[in-house]
């Protein structure tokens, strides 16, 4: 009989050792004081002075973990206590909690003192895919969950980050206990991430459509590169064919002349110009219309280096800068005359020199006309 005794008074004392109480919930954006906004990113409530005298008295575990219950949805969640500065009768919770809970402003919820376990791992799922735009999540997060005291499954909680509110869902939490719920004070947690809500894989592009610069020496169309072949031995200069890809290098492509040619002279009695080939040369076309001229290279700047494996191009040929010394060797070599040799003539003499014939007869006297003399018919002179 006295054990039955002792035993329901202990069980009495057990009962009375767990807070147990109903209130009615309100936003935190109605609690009594300054605004305080960034409250509602968090999972931590306010509740009357009354509550820290009942639970003062009784031995429960600290910090303080609640259950949050609404027994007509169905729903509950786990949270802390911030602050023990509400009216009597009322309790003051996140936006988020209220949603999760199913709650109107002014409902009734119980809410009781319970222990939780030390959260081991969190998987969570962003709500949108703004969430992939955060360089560094898990830091962001990290600083978030300063403002948690529990996370519960079934939880979809929010945060601000860059003036801008990202919504998360909890899809699961370990370890796994009866509640769905664990302390997130004080504790090395990992995150794992689901898939944002609305997220599409990019497809994947279809093999060889890169732009990587194949290994083959060959163009895709069969005919060589613009660099042109490259040789597997040999220095340096020969692997990655330098003579064609340097900047001064120009190549002379075939056919550079599609024109006709004429006679400077043409015979007499010709008036058409020098006659075409009556048998078509295999390759032309008689039309010139027809005639497709070749893509000149451009020669502005060097040509796509491509290098082998293994393969390290150290720059081009070194052009040092012209001194005065340079410029005035050019200059004096500019106004010597270009060609200073005597030229002969096809009839073998020396050809006259300008202004030679000139100076000789110059240099002759004027001969002046002979006075005529008169004769007599007889022969003697006048």
């Amino acid at each position: 009989m006295y054990g039955d005794i002792y035993s329901r008074a202990a069980g009495r004392s057990r009962g009375a050792q767990r807070f147990d109480e109903y209130y009615r919930c309100y936003p935190l954006v109605m609690a009594p004081g300054a605004e305080r906004p960034e409250l509602n990113y968090g999972s931590k409530i306010l509740l009357p002075p009354s509550a820290l005298d009942k639970v003062s008295r009784l031995h429960v575990q600290w910090p303080i973990m609640l259950e949050l219950i609404n027994g007509s949805q169905g729903a509950h969640t786990h949270a802390g206590v911030l602050e023990f500065v509400a009216e009597e009768g009322r309790a003051y919770i996140p936006q988020w909690m209220m949603q999760t809970l199913k709650l109107d402003v002014g409902d009734m919820i119980q809410i009781k003192t319970t222990s939780l376990e030390l959260a081991k791992l969190v998987k969570l799922q962003p709500q949108s895919v703004n969430f992939l735009d955060i360089s560094d999540p898990r830091a962001v997060l990290e600083k978030a969950f300063r403002n948690f005291a529990a996370l519960t499954k079934g939880d979809v909680f929010n945060f601000e980050y860059n003036d801008e509110i990202y919504e998360m869902a909890v899809l699961d939490v370990k370890p796994e206990t009866a509640k769905m719920g664990v302390c997130m004070i004080e504790t090395d947690v990992s995150v794992d991430f689901a898939p944002p809500v609305g997220y599409v894989e990019p497809s994947r592009q279809t093999q060889g459509s890169g732009t990587s610069t194949p290994r083959s020496g060959r163009a895709v169309g069969g005919g060589l590169p613009a660099g042109g072949l490259l040789h597997n031995q040999g220095t340096m200069a020969q692997a990655i064919n330098y003579d064609a890809i340097a900047p001064g290098a120009t190549t002379t492509s075939v056919g550079n002349f599609h024109g006709e040619g004429m006679r400077l002279a043409a015979k007499k009695g010709s008036k058409t110009g020098t006659p075409k080939p009556a048998t078509p040369v295999a390759g032309t076309s008689t039309n010139v219309k027809d005639v497709v001229l070749p893509r000149r290279k451009n020669n502005n700047g060097p040509l796509p280096l491509r290098l082998p494996p293994n393969k390290l191009f150290l720059g081009y040929e070194i052009k040092p800068v012209k001194t005065a010394a340079d410029k005035e060797r050019e200059a004096a070599a500019a106004k010597q005359p270009h060609f200073a040799g005597q030229g002969q003539t096809l009839r073998g003499g020396v050809p006259k020199k300008k202004g030679d014939g000139d100076d000789k007869d110059k240099a002759q006297p004027e001969k002046k006309p002979e006075e005529s003399k008169g004769r007599r018919l007889d022969g003697r002179n006048v």
